[in-house]
């Protein structure tokens, strides 16, 4: 089905909602990535599920994506449909210890209302970029601890436009990972179990986190955070900075020299750009140290 068929099909059923060719260099923090065929920001659960729907039931290829934190768009863009949850799917509630918040919340304003609740658990999280959808599926975490230890259950939507949950037994959170990175369900909303503590005490604790953020990322430049899961009982920065790597640059995309399990955006760096310097230093540590370093930023859009 043509592009434009679909949009005109989707125009009507979500009017006001749907664009062609959109860059998704506007949609991504790496600030990198080629056009989506038909981009589509529903505004509530509704739309959402007509969205997903539309493109099942079509047998069109389907993307979700949310805040564009932890993936990497090829600079040929991405073919099919491509849904952006965010606004209009991001409320957040608190009932005693329990915060429900849909997957298009930003994780630092869930943090922000978690903390003005008096509720601990979420101090982790403290400078995390991203959306409650994407922390999920990857399970993001820092400071030792991770939002999945965080998780009562998850309502989810299938392709055929049912919604369901499932528990934290289901969905078996690990480092970096979970099933939801399996399953092509899609976040709408989770319900986190915290408790209740000091909110002073809350803030100092995120104040640290995010004063050491800023002294040791690169966070004036775009990037996806970091690019390698940390192998067991070591650094992916600390073994790519051993071999050489700190600094390396193609194009415009660039190994940081702040912390070198960044890589950064100069300016017009491209897709290519960047996985050329993924393949680098994943083959240098190999090779030096017989390491396989696993990335944690997805790529989306190649063929």
């Amino acid at each position: 089905m043509a592009d434009s068929t679909i949009c005109l099909e989707m125009l009507k059923i979500l009017p006001g909602r749907v664009r062609i060719s959109e860059p998704m260099k506007k949609h991504t923090s790496w600030r990198i990535g080629g056009p989506a065929d038909v981009f589509v920001t529903p505004a509530n659960r509704e739309e959402l599920r007509l969205a997903v729907s539309y493109a099942y039931e079509r047998e069109i290829p389907l993307t979700i994506i949310g805040a564009g934190t932890n993936i990497l768009v090829a600079d040929e863009g991405i073919r099919g449909v491509v849904v952006k949850v965010g606004c209009g799917l991001d409320r957040i509630s608190v009932d005693d210890n329990m915060v429900i918040a849909e997957s298009g919340a930003k994780l630092s304003k869930v943090a922000a209302v978690v903390r003005d609740a008096g509720l601990g658990g979420f101090e982790f999280s403290a400078g995390i970029p991203g959306n409650i959808g994407g922390a999920l599926v990857m399970n993001a975490g820092a400071n030792g601890t991770a939002i999945g230890t965080r998780v009562k259950e998850v309502l989810l939507l299938n392709q055929a436009g049912c919604f369901f949950k499932k528990t934290i037994d289901e969905i078996n959170f690990g480092y970096r990972s979970s099933a939801l990175q399996h399953d092509s369900a899609v976040v709408v909303e989770a319900v986190f179990s915290c408790y209740h503590r000091d909110k002073e005490a809350i803030k100092h604790e995120m104040e640290v986190f995010i004063k050491r953020r800023k002294e040791t990322q690169p966070l004036h430049y775009p990037s996806a955070g970091s690019i390698f899961k940390n192998p067991p009982g070591d650094s992916a920065g600390r073994l790519i900075e051993a071999v050489g790597l700190k600094g390396e640059r193609i194009g415009d995309a660039q190994i940081s020299t702040l912390h070198a399990n960044f890589i950064i955006n100069l300016g017009e760096a491209r897709a290519r750009d960047i996985m050329m310097l993924v393949e680098r230093a994943r083959n240098s540590v190999l090779g030096h140290f017989g390491i396989e370093l696993k990335p944690e930023v997805k790529v989306v859009g190649y063929q």
